[in-house]
């Protein structure tokens, strides 16, 4: 078996790993640079198969949901095999519609634990803790050889509990580890740095905390697909008995998960509500995509609706949408926390 990293070593994102043997390869990745500005031309990492069709090149398997991980995928020739989980198939092709996404048929569906045969290699994902839902690490084997690919991975997520599991019960004798070391961090004058990473949970009673103390509405501010802080925050807000609201791009990647116990707009969340910005709103109208509106216009909430009751409520925001809140009087008369919860350290 040989491996060769073509980028992600010397730079956070961008990964891309492929891993030949048995007169097979596989390719573990694809992303696109952080480093890469938008509207940047960003080539494709020298693999055979990736500009005119070679048959040792049997797929593709993308980690997670993450830009960085699979951003370049749309620019692999259509007849290459890629594996992704089934959650994250459904987030990246509803992310298409709202901002950048992947429409894609998979070749196959990851499944946590659950081995696979892809050319001469066998291939058995374990599902991550990770701030993208439906993450996973893959054992890749081969000829008697392995190498296991962490992919993005933690401990202080939601998901904790299947960290521990790959703890107790890792794959067993790996020749190669590929690990994400985004944290790393190197020690200082011989000390080592101490500061710890908050886990969802402590920042949970930490929002919920200032959620109680904050006279009127909340704002928060976070990623539409980290749907552990969109937990974390219901679970905050609810602690402070306060709702939940969310724009409808969160709301539409919370039910593209597939999961029940995930906050999203339906009858078992009454406490959950989508206010819809001025730019979503006409996004849908010009695409005419008026179904995706029509799905939780029995959760919707209008301005007038905040301003009626804003200390009820812990509402999702961008910028522009601060200001259409306060010009709707749902500001007034209050203080306004803004807690910035975009992004905890992976």
């Amino acid at each position: 078996m040989r491996v060769r990293i073509h980028r992600g070593a010397h730079e956070i994102g961008g990964s891309c790993v492929e891993v030949e043997a048995g007169g097979s390869r596989l390719v573990l990745d694809v992303g696109r640079p952080l480093s890469a500005a938008a509207g940047d031309v960003v080539p494709l990492p020298s693999v055979a198969g990736f500009v005119e069709a070679d048959p040792s090149l049997a797929g593709i398997v993308i980690s997670h949901a993450h830009q960085d991980h699979w951003g370049l995928v749309g620019q692999v020739p259509p007849g290459v095999p890629v594996f992704m989980g089934q959650a994250t198939h459904a987030i990246l092709a509803e992310a298409a519609f709202w901002s950048t996404g992947l429409v894609v048929s998979p070749a196959g569906f990851l499944q946590h634990r659950v081995p696979f045969e892809v050319g001469a290699f066998r291939v058995t994902p374990f599902l991550n803790d990770h701030s993208a839902f439906d993450a996973y690490s893959v054992l890749v084997e081969c000829e008697g050889k392995s190498l296991f690919y962490t992919g993005d991975i933690r401990g202080h997520g939601r998901k904790s509990g299947i960290f521990e599991e790959l703890l107790r019960k890792p794959p067993a004798d790996v020749d190669v580890l590929l690990m994400e070391g985004t944290n790393i961090r190197p020690t200082s004058g011989g000390d080592a740095n101490t500061e710890g990473h908050v886990s969802e949970a402590q920042l949970e009673l930490a929002c919920a905390k200032t959620f109680k103390a904050t006279s009127g509405m909340v704002l928060v501010s976070f990623s539409a697909q980290n749907v552990d802080r969109l937990v974390t925050m219901y679970r905050a807000a609810l602690r402070a008995d306060r709702d939940l609201v969310v724009d409808l791009y969160t709301a539409s990647i919370a039910r593209a998960t597939g999961n029940p116990n995930i906050p999203q707009p339906s009858t078992d969340w009454p406490r959950l509500h989508v206010f819809m910005p001025l730019r979503q709103r006409v996004q849908v109208k010009d695409a005419k995509e008026f179904a995706r509106v029509k799905g939780v216009e029995p959760f919707r909430l209008y301005a007038e609706d905040l301003a009626a009751n804003p200390a009820k409520f812990v509402t999702k925001f961008t910028p522009a949408e601060r200001q259409r809140l306060a010009t709707a009087g749902c500001l007034d008369g209050s203080h306004a926390g803004v807690v910035a919860v975009d992004r905890l350290p992976r």
